[in-house]
């Protein structure tokens, strides 16, 4: 079942010298109920690319939505990107999904 979305975040930074995964400001993480370490699909909608990675926890309140490792090829500083999570679960449960702005803030409930 699908868990969370975060839909139109703008990445903040490639890193491709980092070990993998995507770093993702807390607040969003929280608000998402997104776990460090949890597996996330990153679509971009800038150029179509899709892959899985794993989350790590950005600084609250600062935005960062950064493509670390290998991905970072596939998604550049920049791009929109949907960040979505999964669930297997045998409820079924109403997902949070929000939009964020040009800076990765809170806009709105989907």
């Amino acid at each position: 079942m699908l868990k969370s979305k975060i839909h139109r975040a703008t990445v903040t930074e490639a890193n491709v010298n980092y070990t993998g995964s995507i770093s993702i400001d807390s607040d969003l993480l929280k608000r998402a109920d997104i776990l460090v370490g949890e597996k996330v699909l990153v679509v971009d909608n800038t150029n179509g690319a899709r892959l899985e990675t794993y989350a790590i926890e950005g600084p609250a309140g600062s935005g960062t939505i950064c493509m670390n490792g290998g991905a970072a090829h596939l998604v550049k500083e920049g791009d929109v990107i949907t960040i979505i999570a999964f669930e297997v679960t045998d409820d079924i449960k109403e997902p949070k999904k929000f939009l964020v702005d040009g800076d990765n803030k809170f806009l709105k409930d989907l």
